[in-house]
């Protein structure tokens, strides 16, 4: 039986849907020859892990043309994730910066943020291999939530790597991931953040490779996860541009998203890439991009191999990865997804920073503004859309911003930085 599909006022319409509630759109374009967006990308792993990659490779591309298994996707994302997330005018953030301001709310989702739409179709892919098990790393600590959700929900074990600067300021998701039954790994090792928590998934996939597959959450990686990861979050592009056309009549006149792997940002710009909108990623730019403790890779990197794939990284003369820094976890990476690489080569996206102070008077504006508390990776976004509004973006400007995740997780954080007073 077909479900409705839904209109982004998130009412049915009478005609049916293939897929089940949530309208998947056919995939995207991939990556050509051995994972190649252009000059980026490839797979450069040891042999290990080669077969492994092959069989996910081959299980996706048979999974995502089987109408049965993107049927179980669709209606899981709908019953279960609570797709489609709707789109939100800010109408007093948009009186006050002059221009016209629509959020897609992926904080309403189910675990607070867009990264349960990529677990549960990587969860699907690892019982169709037959694995019993799944590792993943996590920053921020929304990939591991979801991650612990989705294998609590299909009955999978769950080990999660966490840099232990993270494991300390994300505590409350640490909690979480242990309630759903998680082993959450500390990893001390280099920056103990999002970098060496994938490092030493890696290596543990490397010796589990028969009965584990690895979750990555974001467009990282060797070929085929930024492509994976891209197509299972495209849903989030894909119902915005609908959302936007029904709202303002056109496409918007610029797409907004933080970028740190950049999962949030690629699923965006996939529904928009073909339309005439101004694709805008915002990276960290911690303390300034002239501090050197930052972590924009696109405005600051030069091109690199790092964990399995080429891209743009931060790199010392020597070519060794150095340090990035952000006030958010899922920004505190010192590379980017191969594809955003791709596109800011081609100019069909443009990768603007923002630092911590301005994160954190994005934090603030858009809760006072709006009475919604955003995660500190999109207030990056909040942060640079109000100190460009009127200039970078011009007065009546129509803009799209992705909020990929609400700001519970940093409340403790933040209260230490800000001080409210009697009020904001």
């Amino acid at each position: 039986m077909a479900f409705p599909s839904i209109r982004s006022d998130g009412y049915p319409m009478t005609a049916p849907v293939r897929g089940g509630g949530v309208r998947l759109d056919p995939p995207g374009p991939g990556p050509v020859g051995l994972g190649r967006f252009g000059e980026f990308g490839g797979r450069f792993v040891p042999e290990t892990i080669v077969a492994a990659l092959e069989q996910l490779e081959r299980e996706f591309r048979d999974a995502w043309h089987s109408d049965a298994f993107r049927a179980e996707f669709s209606s899981l994302l709908q019953h279960y994730a609570g797709r489609p997330t709707p789109i939100t005018e800010c109408r007093n953030l948009s009186e006050r910066l002059g221009i016209r301001v629509l959020l897609k709310r992926e904080d309403l989702t189910h675990t607070g943020s867009h990264k349960i739409n990529n677990v549960l179709g990587q969860a699907l892919l690892t019982k169709r291999m037959g694995k019993q098990k799944v590792i993943a790393e996590t920053g921020a600590g929304q990939h591991g939530v979801a991650t612990a959700t989705a294998a609590a929900l299909f009955g999978l074990e769950c080990k999660v790597f966490m840099g232990a600067t993270d494991v300390e300021r994300q505590a409350l998701n640490v909690w979480r991931m242990r309630l759903l039954g998680a082993e959450v790994v500390p990893v001390t090792s280099g920056s103990a953040t999002l970098k060496d928590a994938i490092n030493d998934a890696m290596r543990d996939w490397v010796a589990s490779v028969e009965d584990t597959h690895y979750c990555i959450g974001s467009v990282v990686g060797p070929h085929p996860y930024p492509w994976i990861v891209r197509e299972f979050q495209r849903v989030v592009g894909d119902e915005a541009r609908e959302q936007a056309r029904a709202v303002l009549g056109d496409d918007p006149d610029f797409v907004v998203a933080c970028v740190g792997g950049g999962s949030n940002a690629m699923g965006t710009f996939a529904g928009f890439v073909e339309t005439r909108s101004r694709l805008i990623g915002v990276e960290a730019a911690g303390f300034g991009l002239e501090s050197g403790k930052h972590g924009a890779s696109v405005s600051r990197g030069v091109p690199g191999v790092l964990h399995g794939a080429r891209s743009l990284y931060l790199q010392d003369e020597d070519g060794q990865i150095l340090e990035a820094h952000s006030i958010s976890a899922g920004l505190d990476y010192p590379g980017v997804g191969p594809e955003h690489a791709a596109l800011a080569g081609a100019g069909r996206a443009e990768y603007a920073s923002a630092t911590d102070a301005e994160a954190l008077d994005g934090f603030r504006l858009l809760s006072v503004t709006e009475g919604i508390v955003p995660a500190l990776e999109p207030a990056h976004a909040i942060g640079w859309l109000a100190r460009e509004a009127g200039g970078t973006i011009p007065e009546g400007s129509t803009v799209v911003l992705t909020l990929s995740g609400r700001g519970d997780k940093d409340a403790q954080q933040v209260s230490e930085l800000l001080d409210l007073g009697d009020g904001a």
